[in-house]
């Protein structure tokens, strides 16, 4: 393998990303399941052989692709991964959430509620967000808590995603349509959440999920992920187009919000030069 990269390009990157990372060589040896010293002895030279899930390990603790350590990839070329995982756990529920901003819209989506499944499932897909989520919750009691938890939990995991938010585009503004339903979507990365959220369903329940937790949900995921997020339904009859065209509306400001501006990409997008107060 060593053939193929330069050795001291791999070094010096790895110092690099564990500088901006506050870490030391121990941790990251330890979190790669390498032992104690595979880094130090890796950095100092004493290692010459690094094999290639042994740097792909490595990447993944650093948070970056294995070709970016290698030198295969430019590192203006958006190294890091924008990935995050969250578990929450309490008397009630049971969640854990990964994301990938950067995906390709991939779900493993498993709640116990159909329906809020589908909705993350669309989530996913239609936001390019490669989203899993595992939760077990107190559905002998009612929907409630799994939703809100989920919803807590994701956007944790968006918001540690982001990390620092440098080069990101910040705001977003979409319309999208269900058939006769029509949903307006404006968010803003801010750092500073806030929901304003306008739908009014016709029934109380779209099958058996309660449709006032689609604002339970929405409020949740808000107040986490510290993103001011704007949703009115402008019309619509059907109350699960109603729900749907909520969700695939936040997605799309989502994918267009979270993208990296080329022209920008070292900037974090506000004045202040800090975003989140």
């Amino acid at each position: 393998m060593t053939e193929f990269f330069d050795l001291e390009v791999v070094r010096q990157r790895i110092k690099t990303r564990m500088d901006e990372l506050g870490t030391s060589a121990i941790k990251v040896s330890e979190a790669s399941d390498l032992g104690d010293t595979y880094v130090s002895d890796l950095l100092s030279g004493k290692n010459k052989s690094p094999s290639h899930a042994a740097l792909k390990s490595i990447a993944n603790t650093l948070n970056c692709r294995i070709t970016y350590l290698t030198g295969e990839e430019d590192p203006m070329n958006a190294s890091l991964l924008r990935k995050a995982a969250v578990k929450r756990k309490t008397k009630e529920t049971d969640v854990e959430i990964e994301v990938n901003l950067d995906g390709a819209g991939r779900s493993q989506v498993a709640t116990g509620i159909g329906f809020l499944d589908h909705m993350l499932d669309l989530l996913a897909r239609h936001s390019r967000i490669d989203i899993t989520v595992k939760a077990k919750g107190d559905l002998h009691i009612d929907h409630h808590h799994t939703t809100e938890d989920v919803g807590i939990a994701l956007g944790q995991a968006v918001k540690q995603a982001l990390g620092d938010m440098k080069g990101i585009t910040r705001y977003a503004n979409v319309e999208v349509p269900m058939d006769e339903a029509l949903t307006r979507v404006a968010i803003d990365i801010s750092g500073r959440p806030f929901l304003v959220f306008k739908a009014e369903f016709v029934r109380d329940k779209v099958g058996e999920f309660d449709t006032e937790l689609v604002q339970e949900w929405f409020q949740a995921f808000a107040m986490n992920s510290g993103i001011t997020l704007h949703a009115q339904t402008l019309y619509g009859t059907n109350d699960h187009h109603i729900a749907e065209s909520c969700f695939k509306g936040l997605a799309r400001a989502l994918r267009a919000a979270v993208a990296i501006d080329p022209r920008a990409k070292d900037e974090v997008p506000s004045t202040k030069g800090s975003l989140g107060g």
